[in-house]
């Protein structure tokens, strides 16, 4: 199944052309030529890194049977774009129903290509490191599929998708327990595993300091440890402990808390494996791109 038959995304095209569209497109009504075959041009007024072609598709299905797309090389899911050569797509169908659908395909792929951009330039600032960009689920609703898509787009990897497919025991989950107790705490829970309904694609446990770190890793069936705001100097020192512990590709160390572009290279030259990033997807700016028509 692709990611544009998927029925969430699905329900969010049909959304998206309900509360823009409604009974009806007054102005396009109103054009001589409504029904007759016109061409328009994809294009991209910034550079950045393209993310939608798997879905922009279904969006003009939604509007009309009868709209082609022919991509460019440049429009394609996670290859950069430039105001030098910004032509992504040529669209040939009925002008009424292109029209009626241009601001909400472009809005779709504005916001993805988005994600996909801002993805990319956290991945090239860790570049040559051991450290790969992960998302969160720190994203829109309803748009966690499309959002989670983007980032891979723009070179980056997905954390779970939801509370159901992995396990991630924070802060909150811990609360009041005491740093002693702490190991046997999470053994518990680990071993309440075989009761639940699937089985988790992978382990984790969040820290905030390096005693509840040097604790955790006495403990069997965690994939990942969360260093929650650690400062560069602690996460060498977790680093180093986990790797004394003979943990190291066994146990992998996710950094998370206060990322941004200018101190993710020192996070990543710390040896962490993983570093979670909100804002690739709560905070990225949309993509500048618009319909011309021919």
């Amino acid at each position: 199944m692709t990611i544009a038959e998927q029925e969430d995304v699905q329900a969010l095209i049909a959304l998206a052309k309900s509360e823009d569209l409604g009974g009806g497109d007054i102005s396009a009504d109103l054009l001589a030529d409504r029904d007759e075959q016109g061409e328009f041009r994809l294009v991209a007024r910034e550079a950045g890194v393209f993310a939608g072609r798997e879905i922009a598709g279904a969006v003009l299905a939604a509007y009309h049977d009868d709209i082609a797309l022919e991509w460019t090389d440049a429009g394609v899911d996670g290859s950069a774009v430039s105001e030098r050569d910004p032509s992504l797509a040529v669209l040939r169908g009925p002008v009424g129903p292109i029209l009626s659908a241009e601001r909400v395909l472009l809005n779709f792929l504005q916001r993805l290509s988005a994600i996909a951009t801002l993805t990319r330039r956290y991945v090239d600032a860790v570049a040559g490191t051991s450290a790969a960009i992960f998302d969160t689920r720190k994203t829109t609703p309803g748009w966690r599929t499309l959002e989670k898509y983007a980032v891979r787009c723009g070179g980056g990897r997905n954390h779970r998708f939801g509370l159901y497919d992995a396990v991630l025991i924070k802060d909150n989950h811990l609360a009041g327990i005491a740093p002693a107790r702490l190991a046997s705490a999470v053994f518990d829970m680990l071993n309440a595993l075989s009761q639940a309904p699937r089985r988790p694609s992978f382990v984790e446990v969040e820290v905030d300091t390096l005693e509840q770190l040097e604790a955790l890793l006495a403990v069997v069936g965690i994939d990942v440890i969360l260093l929650d705001n650690f400062s560069p100097e602690r996460l060498r020192d977790a680093v180093a402990m986990r790797d004394a512990f003979g943990l190291a590709g066994k146990v992998a160390l996710e950094a998370s808390g206060g990322v941004d572009l200018d101190s993710v290279r020192a996070i990543a030259e710390t040896g962490v494996e993983r570093i979670s990033v909100g804002a690739i997807t709560h905070s990225a700016a949309a993509l500048d791109l618009s319909l011309e028509r021919c």
